[in-house]
């Protein structure tokens, strides 16, 4: 079995894209299409911005979300999953390559639940950060005894765990964290609290446009982050993708059921083409790896 896996936000970088673009049509009207859609050139943003023009949440999930779909569909015929699954906002690329959405209907939620999200992090004065070198369980018990809100956010592979909450919260844990013994406690540099309690408003707005949107049986199962099971019910889907907001991304735990479930080749389709390879290497050596 051969699965596909789509990186999300923080897999952007400059120039992306536009190799893609120069050198096939399809891709070039894929860009025009999504130009057209977002109601502003964010091929021009990719192709020619800087760092920091793409760390703008409005154009980092569109833009990862419109370089995963190319290059998926550039790969035509041979583009053949057993099975898929993104990364955050990957999932809305994993669906539109499983064909459950369109291109058109992903790229207009991916917009809506990057505006929605950056509302949500105006709000309240949030960040997120990444604790290498410590079990989980630790991670787990020191954001429970902490006041604040800080909860477990990323499981991206054994030894990793992102933890999202206020700037007092995460402060206090990644504290906490160093004196206990963490290899690294790194406060990231993003805009809010990805996947927390925090992202309550942009669930609902989010929630209120996937119920408007339809949504087909994929063509092959989605393993999803929030529950790390493999999905193919609409219905299902839709909610999922709802719930992640506010959920944790259980990406250790979907890696291992897909290997336990006959996986025996990962390809990342999008962003540097590393980032997804590198959490697999962390759960098992022994699997193939490959990008697109």
């Amino acid at each position: 079995m051969k699965a596909y896996v789509f990186p999300g936000q923080a897999s952007q970088f400059e120039g992306m894209g536009k190799d893609l673009y120069e050198s096939s049509e399809l891709a070039a009207s894929f860009f025009e299409r999504a130009n057209d859609i977002l109601g502003f050139r964010i091929s021009d943003i990719m192709f020619e911005g800087t760092a920091d023009d793409l760390q703008q949440t409005r154009v980092t999930q569109p833009a990862v979300f419109l370089h995963s779909t190319v290059k998926a569909s550039m790969a035509g015929e041979a583009f053949r999953p057993d099975a898929v699954a993104g990364h955050s906002l990957g999932e809305f690329s994993a669906l539109v390559a499983a064909k459950a959405l369109t291109f058109e209907d992903g790229l207009r939620l991916v917009q809506q639940r990057a505006e929605a999200m950056q509302k949500a992090c105006e709000l309240v004065d949030s960040t997120m950060a990444a604790i290498v070198g410590m079990e989980d369980s630790i991670i787990e018990e020191v954001c429970a005894s902490i006041q604040e809100v800080v909860v477990p956010a990323n499981y991206n592979c054994p030894g990793q765990l992102v933890i999202s909450g206020t700037v007092k919260g995460i402060e206090q844990a990644v504290a906490k964290l160093q004196e206990l013994g963490a290899k690294r406690a790194i406060v990231l540099p993003v805009s809010g609290a990805f996947h927390s309690p925090l992202m309550q408003p942009a669930k609902e707005q989010l929630e209120r446009a996937i119920g408007q949107t339809p949504f087909a049986p994929p063509v092959c199962p989605i393993y999803q982050n929030v529950t790390a099971r493999p999905e193919t019910d609409p219905e299902k889907i839709q909610q999922n993708l709802i719930d992640q907001l506010t959920a944790p991304v259980r990406w250790t735990q979907t890696m291992l059921n897909m290997i336990h479930d006959g996986v025996q080749e990962f390809i990342e389709v999008g962003g540097t083409g590393k980032t997804l390879r590198g959490f697999v290497m962390k759960v098992d050596r022994s699997i193939p790896t490959d990008s697109l």
